[in-house]
């Protein structure tokens, strides 16, 4: 039928497996940690989120276990009826309380966060201004929304204010939605920009933490708080499946923001409610978070050790301040070459291919945990070097 006839065009994944260099959906035998079990086989994990190592922590684990035997597998329902528990009020009293906003709502998913938020807020006279290097939630969320989008160059600041000098603040709502971090890269936004030009014309700005939260800022507050931006910042989104160890998403604003969304965004309220050992254990690791920052600052000692070791080993990497480390492998094949290559010596790492990237700049995206020991690091460092430079790549 032709409808299908799509699924028989995916060339590169075809060609990628007629090479033998197929990377991806490896399946792990542990736990997610610095060191796992991939396929049987031992691997130092290079290409996690699990940015503070929570995952394995025992406190949140067993934080888990005890909403399991209390409140069951799930709640069989949405928050708007019957699938609201104590702990997701809990859960967003915390995060309120975390962030310094009046509210926040919890979403499933940080994927479907975007979608909600978005589509809630972004009407048919609005215009959503969006990064082009932003999440791909984010473009879905304009999408599912009526309102315009209109893309600016990747942080560029006057491309922005070209866009926004179109807009009539007499006729249309704006808001600016950017990554704090941008996944692929691990660069920071020009928050203070966005935020100037924010107010020049009258805009909304709303900042995508996912990769912030837990990473920067002196408590982990995310980007705004590295910025010293935490008030001008009207809408935060991130996710519990990074940092905090869990899954689910969330949104951070004012009272009156937060009820108009749990009131009206679609995504929220047509969604089963995040299962109650994924609600304890954000929580357990929010708590974490707030009690031991020292484990923030060692993210960034880890981060920066690594991209020491592999500038000192000849190794051409993306630069950024951040634990996402993306070093450069040029071509597709190349790239799938490298992660194989990696995967056989026990390193896994991530494959950022075309159209991820632009042809020719393809790119293993690697990210780091607050746990992992520096002889780990120098050791797929060692590994790394060696790979590309079988490859000629260094």
């Amino acid at each position: 039928m032709k409808i299908f006839e799509k699924c028989e065009r995916l060339k590169n994944v075809q060609q990628a497996k007629e090479w033998g260099l197929y990377p991806y959906f490896h399946v792990l035998n542990t736990r997610q940690d610095t060191q796992v079990k991939m396929e049987g086989k031992d691997m130092l994990m290079l290409g996690s989120n699990n940015y503070l190592g929570l995952t394995s922590d025992e406190r949140v684990i067993a934080a888990g276990v005890q909403a399991l035997e209390k409140y069951g597998s799930g709640c069989s329902g949405s928050r708007f009826l019957n699938g609201t528990l104590e702990s997701h009020v809990a859960l967003e009293s915390e995060l309120a309380e975390f962030l310094n906003k009046e509210g926040a709502v919890t979403f499933s998913t940080g994927f479907q966060s975007n979608l909600g938020i978005i589509s809630a807020l972004a009407g048919r006279t609005d215009v959503v201004l969006c990064d082009k290097e932003n999440h791909a939630s984010i473009y879905d969320g304009c999408r599912l929304s009526f309102a315009k989008m209109v893309r600016y160059n990747h942080s560029d600041m006057e491309d922005l204010e070209e866009r926004l000098k179109e807009i009539d603040p007499a006729v249309n709502g704006a808001l600016i939605v950017t990554d704090g971090v941008f996944s692929m890269s691990g660069e920071i936004c020009k928050l203070p920009e966005i935020v100037a030009l924010a107010k020049k014309y009258g805009a909304a700005v709303m900042v995508d933490d996912a990769h912030g939260l837990g990473v920067l800022g002196e408590r982990g507050r995310g980007t705004a708080e590295y910025f010293g931006l935490e008030d001008e910042v009207d809408v935060y989104m991130g996710t519990f499946s990074k940092s905090l160890a869990s899954l689910g998403g969330y949104m951070a604003a004012n009272a009156k923001i937060c009820e108009y969304v749990r009131h009206v965004s679609r995504p929220f309220i047509f969604s089963a409610s995040i299962t109650p050992a994924s609600v304890a254990c954000a929580r357990a690791s929010l708590e974490i978070l707030k009690n031991e920052p020292q484990r923030v600052r060692r993210l960034g000692e880890v981060s920066d050790y690594m991209r020491k070791a592999l500038l000192s080993r000849g190794v051409k990497i993306v630069k950024s301040a951040t634990p996402i480390i993306p070093i450069y492998t040029y071509e597709d094949k190349t790239t799938f070459e490298a992660c194989t290559m990696l995967f056989e010596r026990g390193v896994y790492v991530n494959p950022v291919v075309s159209p991820a990237t632009p042809a020719g700049q393809s790119l293993l995206r690697t990210s780091y945990t607050a746990t992992h020991t520096f002889a780990q690091l120098d050791e797929a460092a060692d590994k790394i070097r060696d790979v590309l430079g079988e490859l000629g790549v260094i």
